[in-house]
């Protein structure tokens, strides 16, 4: 097999054996003030005033460079914010920051001084919970007007109250200490809302020096629909596995019903049988796949507008996956395959037929692929668009939280699948797939590229479960009807899907609902780069870059 890292340097806090919390704690001295046990990781209690020197220390000492997500809550004593800490080389090594703040005046230091993925996570956690973050560099709403009255997800959160959204003239964000007498005039230009060329509803706000991008915000909320609160409404065994298929509703189902049930799964101490493992393997490559060929499709479509061609070259091959997951689950993308414990049922009778079916499309893929490449990839105009724009290195990717395609794009090899191993992926033959161009050229090349590796993985699991015995094809473990994790029980996990590191954080209350059910989007951190990629670049490139992200924003708002 070829999912080995290249050895990496030991740093401060790691043995052979893994992480090392007493030395970390020793790292950190008198920041900590307590220490709790989490399912995946260790939980550093410290000060709301020393966030930043812990995060810091962390960051520079220990290696700790990737912030995959703060999730905020509130209890009946005190809000909390929790910076879950991971290793883009090694993301089994984990850490959590958990930061209290008095219940009459919630607030902490910033994060997003040390890391830049902090500071859109940070927003939303005022947004919704309440919490201030001291010296953040832009605390604002973001997912609700400005005007909003209130936070949705605190416990005194009056629902019945009236809102009242005014309409206010954009202002321009360069006016100010950004703009100089000596400079020419800029001009807003509002991007949006709209749907075609923006992969949902966006607003980006651009301002143009010239025919030069000077400063760009991506506007985001308007598909926010509360996800996070219906699944804290349902119980876990039942209510909350229809609603993963809804964040990235576009192909990517079963992958998002895994990132639950994997996290779930872990919180319930919940073993799934190896049969059922592989059925998900195969499942969740599939819908990579179908998710891939839509961003190929969608991709050519904003760079040239190739409509007729390209876009439903793409969506033909993404129907023949389509058609098989049918087969499989009973629905074409809002799946509810996956149970705690397996999957919801065996493959389609006559099995026969099914493998043949998915044989087939495997066979006729690598000539499908070449028509991409012939149409795509060795277009001119394509290349202009595409070569050396959206051009984002490897450290902001690192800062900024970015994951999947769009940091495997820009060199760095960070693929869950294979650095956080949980499925049958670690039981077959595949490669992740890099690219060191940086630029919206190689972020289209690694989604290319992961078809051909989906498909390696989907041929090795048809030839398992041709070959299973029958007698031990196991679909669900024995799962109590009603799932009562233990009280204060906590955790946070995350698997690689289509578009990056969709991770659930859980907190339980031992009852048969969460108490805290934490959404971690792929889109929503990978959205974040956008600025980053497009400052000094013009218009078109913005939307090129755009694209290149792979968003889908009812993932990104939830």
């Amino acid at each position: 097999m070829s999912l080995e890292k290249p050895s990496q340097p030991t740093e401060i806090g790691v043995t052979e054996d893994g992480l090392d919390y007493d030395a970390l704690a020793d790292l950190l001295g008198g920041h900590v003030i307590d220490r709790e046990t989490h399912v995946n990781a260790e939980g550093f209690v410290v000060r709301p005033d020393e966030v930043q020197d812990v995060l810091s220390t962390l960051k520079t000492e220990a290696g700790f460079d990737h912030c995959a997500c703060v999730t905020a809550q509130e209890y009946d004593d005190r809000y909390e914010s929790i910076y879950h800490l991971r290793k883009f080389d090694d993301p089994t090594q984990e850490l959590s920051i958990v930061v209290p703040s008095p219940k009459d005046d919630p607030h902490n230091q910033s994060g997003a001084r040390v890391y830049d993925t902090a500071d859109w996570h940070e927003r939303e956690a005022y947004d919704l919970v309440g919490i201030e973050y001291d010296d953040h560099p832009d605390l604002r709403r973001i997912l609700l007007p400005e005007t909003w009255q209130g936070h949705p997800l605190s416990q005194d959160y009056n629902q019945s109250q009236p809102q009242i959204v005014t309409l206010r003239e954009n202002a321009n964000p360069l006016q100010g200490d950004q703009r100089s007498e000596d400079d020419p005039d800029t001009m807003f230009v509002n991007i949006g809302p709209h749907h075609p060329a923006t992969h949902g509803v966006l607003h980006v706000k651009t301002v143009l020096d010239g025919e030069q991008i000077a400063d760009i915000e991506p506007d985001i909320g308007y598909l926010h629909r509360c996800e996070e609160q219906m699944c804290q409404s349902g119980t876990y065994r039942h209510q909350i596995m229809p609603y993963p298929d809804r964040w990235d509703y576009v192909s990517a189902g079963i992958l998002n019903e895994w990132a639950y049930a994997r996290a779930a799964e872990d919180l319930a101490d919940i073993e799934v049988p190896e049969y059922a493992q592989v059925i998900r393997t195969m499942s969740a490559e599939l819908c990579r796949i179908a998710a891939h060929m839509l961003a190929l499709g969608t991709f050519a479509l904003d760079v040239f507008g190739d409509f007729t061609a390209i876009f439903q070259y793409a969506f033909r091959d993404r129907e023949v996956v389509q058609n098989i997951l049918e087969d499989l689950t009973g629905q074409r993308l809002m799946f509810n395959y996956l149970r705690l414990g397996g999957v919801a049922w065996d493959l389609p009778e006559p099995r026969e037929e099914f493998f043949e079916k998915t044989r087939d499309f495997l066979d006729e893929l690598p000539y499908k692929l070449e028509e991409y490449h012939d149409l795509i990839t060795g277009n001119e105009i394509f290349q202009m668009r595409c070569v050396d724009t959206g051009v984002l290195s490897p450290e902001m990717v690192k800062s900024y939280g970015a994951t999947g395609p769009v940091a495997r794009g820009s060199g760095v090899d960070y693929d869950l699948r294979r650095d956080d191993p949980y499925g049958y992926y670690d039981e077959l033959d595949w490669n992740v797939v890099t690219e060191t161009g940086c630029d919206n050229f190689s972020r289209v090349l690694v989604r290319m590229r992961e078809v051909e590796e989906s498909a390696r993985i989907i041929e090795q699991c048809v030839d398992l479960l041709e070959q299973w015995p029958e007698e031990d094809r196991e679909i669900q473990a024995n799962v109590p009807r009603t799932l009562r994790p233990d009280p204060d029980r906590e955790i946070y996990r995350a698997v690689e899907a289509a578009k990056g590191e969709l991770g659930i954080y859980i907190r339980s209350d031992g009852t048969d609902k969460p108490a805290r059910f934490k959404i971690r989007s792929p889109c929503f951190s990978n959205l974040q780069t956008l600025p980053e990629m497009s400052q000094g670049e013009y218009i078109p490139d913005m939307i090129a870059s755009l694209g290149s992200l792979d968003i889908v924003l009812g993932e990104v708002d939830r």
